[in-house]
């Protein structure tokens, strides 16, 4: 868990300089290709996930090294081929991964927060998710244990091979030539975004595009097809923390309506978005028919609340590069207990403020949870996980920021909103 948390101390930074870089491009060239409430939840989102990752909150099914250990024929010394047979195995392995996620319903929970913007951009890549809690990614190495692959080259490049998925996520970069006979590109990957019916669930590999090419899930960007991104049943949401569970909390409902054992059984492995006969009927969900004619989702959010989500948003970052930063202090001191309530506050942060951003009543509720927890730890503990050694008045200032964050909810959610409605009224 340290040394994932090392690695995010730098790649998040590097991450956010890229996407500012992209705002700045679009801008510039008058092609803007995100807009302030989608990026301030993706971005969130990927918060949401690094966290729960770092944390390790998953029950692994079966680990590589178990594999190892018992299916292992060869043993390979550590030499740069052994890394390039890893990286292929890891990429072999995201594949049906992906496709696993695309082709069954319980499966594409985990995977459609990921598909959930209606935007392209790097932002979007961040888009991860925190529902795949039970962890089977390493019966899908089993070639890599069957050769002896060393479990140290496994866990070096499995974040290096979901870092290298980032950059594609981009409207600006067109077609690259031979790159496309080798490589996902940006153009192959607007394809996998698409919910244009040509387009979907095309385009599964992550880093080598041989994968598709193979297995006849290659789909070549049209020109006179424009791609359209989000997914049939939209999110309809900025809180990454729901879109992550709006998918199973429609298969648990329909398989508790239906009155068929058989598909109260089998509505889990079914086709993504197959449903019983019986509760299709009588709960109809909409999907998008017309990809080229629907409303993408918005909130009338004011410029003073996207400042205030935006804020919260670059000090949920900062709370995140803190903890990686003192990681190893803080579960020596406090232990796995301290690290996960760390983790809570910022998981309860980022749903207060996205569904803040969604304009929901009971925002206050989570906010309020969020700042009894953060002033217990600083007035029980005299400190927050370390900050005094680094800044003399760290606490207090943390302390401050708490309760700041807990009287704009309040502003935002009930007199912005009074003010609002009595210039309606007004007009």
């Amino acid at each position: 868990m340290e040394a994932y948390a090392n690695a995010l101390l730098y790649a998040i930074p590097f991450f956010f300089v890229l996407m500012l870089i992209e705002i700045a491009y679009g801008y510039f060239v008058k092609n803007q290709t995100h807009s302030v409430n989608d990026t301030i939840s993706s971005v969130s989102s990927g918060l949401t996930s690094i966290i729960k990752d770092s944390l390790g909150l998953a029950v692994i099914l079966v680990s590589y090294p178990f594999l190892l250990e018992y299916l292992a024929l060869i043993t390979i010394p550590e030499t740069w081929y052994t890394y390039l047979l890893a990286f292929i195995a890891i990429d072999f392995a995201s594949y049906w991964n992906h496709r696993l996620s695309h082709k069954i319903n319980f499966f594409w929970n985990q995977h459609v927060i990921h598909h959930s913007s209606e935007e392209f951009n790097l932002a979007c890549a961040l888009r991860q998710s925190i529902s795949n809690i039970l962890g089977y990614f390493p019966l899908l190495l089993i070639p890599a244990a069957l050769i002896g692959i060393p479990y140290k080259i496994i866990a070096i490049l499995t974040p290096i091979h979901l870092f290298a998925q980032f950059w594609y996520h981009t409207k600006h970069i067109g077609k690259l030539g031979f790159l496309e006979y080798i490589f996902v590109t940006p153009s192959q990957h607007r394809v996998h975004h698409a919910i244009n019916p040509e387009y979907i669930d095309k385009n599964l590999a992550a880093v080598f595009s041989v994968w598709d090419r193979m297995f006849g899930t290659f789909q070549e960007e049209l020109d006179e097809i424009p791609p359209v991104f989000g997914v049939l049943k939209p999110a309809s949401t900025w809180n990454p923390v729901l879109i992550n569970f709006q998918h199973v909390w429609r298969l648990i409902k329909d398989a508790w309506r239906t009155n068929s054992y058989y598909d109260k059984f089998r509505i889990w492995f079914m086709p993504t978005g197959w449903r019983p006969k019986d509760v299709k009927e009588k709960y109809p969900i909409p999907i998008i028919e017309d990809v080229y004619n629907f409303q993408k989702y918005n909130t009338p959010t004011s410029t003073a609340l996207q400042i205030w989500s935006a804020f919260q948003l670059l000090m949920t970052i900062a709370l995140m590069l803190f903890l990686f930063y003192n990681f190893g202090n803080v579960l020596k001191t406090g232990g796995y207990s301290m690290l996960l309530l760390y983790g809570a506050i910022v998981f309860i942060s980022i749903y207060s403020y996205t569904s803040l951003m969604d304009r929901y009543k009971y925002t206050l509720i989570f906010e309020t949870i969020k700042v009894v927890l953060a002033l217990f730890v600083i007035f029980y503990f005299k400190d927050w996980y370390g900050i005094n050694s680094y800044f003399q008045y760290g606490s207090i200032a943390m302390a401050i920021y708490f309760v700041m964050s807990f009287l704009a909810t309040i502003y935002f959610s009930y007199i912005e909103k009074m003010e609002v409605s009595s210039k309606k009224l007004a007009i």
